[in-house]
């Protein structure tokens, strides 16, 4: 009980650690994020202060060159340029062999207002214009005056390829920490399954061991009966009742090992186990048998297919609560051979088609939901054959089919 309670702590404790630590990451990662950035922001506000000092006013050889690797330095960010009536006028690290497509520059302009603020870069120059109308009469020249002319630009930028990629970064490492975390927890249970299939093996061969003391003391009754002159047909009946222990307890002890498969007639061994069934069942279900072939061989263990027989049969006469119509057909083909079990019991929603099979799934008040489950590996597992529901209706009944592999 501590161990349990012991256990279910560490793992509320470890659960909490890795969110904290993911917590962590992604916060950082989000705030390096924002830091490169408001970075790269800054750049191309320095880049359009370098473009403007290169145009807008004389320079010194050694400003003029810093301002030259400034605009030339630039090789990641994306960048258009317009004019004050949108029309681009510049256009910086863009794919060059669709930089001259006007669609393309279209899209790409639409990208950068989407994503980022553009950032506005105004200079002036002075200029000397001619005056109209307006002759020097002396010199016979016209007169000039200077103007101030203001430029205004806007530069539109995108995301570099470095900071686009890091924008994704948290989401690869949330699905890196997830298929982690499955298959930690594929592991843990695949080791807890384990470990209850070693369990349940060892009860079965264990219920098997006890329930054979008591077989062989039975024999021993049924010897003393018969010399006592007993009726015959009682002795006989509960020696058949001594056989079916004696089967049962076989079954419990194969249970986690591998059984041992012979030729057998599925015809043969699947009426035995339909006439012992009909014989002991409530009178108000109403059995019928039908093959279309009276003997194929199939390669199988006798034990265990009578017990996925019976198995089968006795979920569709829980199904019909005791009443009801139960029909049991044998089809086959060129390669394979069919049992088709069918019952007029409440049937089966298709969401539950699957899950039947699953070990502790009942809809039995009382049940242990192993049955199906059990025949599913014996067919599955053991016989490479199939198992599966065929076909249900609600309110009106069941079809399963099992299908092996003929010899």
């Amino acid at each position: 009980m501590n161990f349990s309670k012991n256990s279910k702590i560490i793992r509320v404790i470890l659960v909490t650690l890795s969110f904290i630590v993911v917590s962590i990451i992604l916060w950082n990662t989000y705030d390096f994020f924002q830091k490169f950035k408001e970075e790269e922001r800054n750049k191309v506000i320095l880049l359009g202060d370098a473009q403007k000092n290169l145009v807008s006013k004389p320079l010194t050889d050694t400003d003029f060159d810093l301002a030259l690797k400034i605009v030339n330095n630039n090789k990641t960010i994306p960048i258009i340029q317009t004019d004050e009536n949108g029309v681009i006028t510049g256009k910086i690290n863009l794919d060059t062999l669709k930089e001259h497509d006007p669609v393309y520059l279209k899209k790409q302009l639409e990208i950068m207002k989407k994503q980022n603020e553009p950032i506005k870069v105004t200079w002036f120059i002075m200029d000397s214009i001619p005056l109209k109308n307006t002759i020097d009469v002396k010199n016979n020249k016209k007169r000039w005056q200077v103007k101030r002319i203001n430029y205004t630009r806007f530069q539109y930028y995108r995301d570099s390829d470095l900071l686009t990629k890091l924008k994704y970064y948290p989401l690869a490492l949330l699905l890196i920490l997830t298929l982690f975390g499955s298959v930690v927890y594929l592991v843990f249970k695949s080791t807890r399954v384990a470990e209850q299939n070693k369990l349940w093996a060892g009860m079965a061969k264990e219920t098997a061991h006890q329930i054979g003391t008591p077989l062989t003391s039975l024999l021993g009754w049924v010897e003393i009966l018969r010399m006592d002159n007993t009726e015959e047909t009682t002795v006989v009946e509960i020696e058949k009742d001594i056989t079916r222990l004696n089967t049962i307890a076989d079954r419990f002890s194969k249970i986690g090992s591998i059984p041992k498969l012979e030729r057998i007639n599925l015809v043969d061994e699947t009426k035995k186990s339909f006439t012992y069934l009909e014989s002991r069942s409530s009178k108000q279900v109403h059995f019928s048998f039908s093959t279309d072939i009276e003997n194929t061989t199939i390669m199988a263990n006798k034990q265990l297919f009578s017990w996925v027989i019976e198995n089968v049969i006795k979920n569709a006469i829980d199904a019909m609560q005791g009443k009801g119509k139960l029909d049991l057909a044998i089809k086959t083909d060129a390669n394979f051979v069919k049992i088709l079990i069918s019952d007029s019991g409440k049937g089966i929603s298709k969401a539950n088609y699957k899950k039947i099979f699953e070990t502790g799934f009942t809809t039995k008040k009382r049940g242990w939901g192993l049955g199906l489950s059990l025949a599913k590996r014996i067919i599955n597992d053991y016989h490479n054959g199939k198992i599966y529901v065929k076909k249900s209706t609600l309110g009106k009944g069941t079809c399963i089919a099992i299908s092996l592999k003929k010899v």
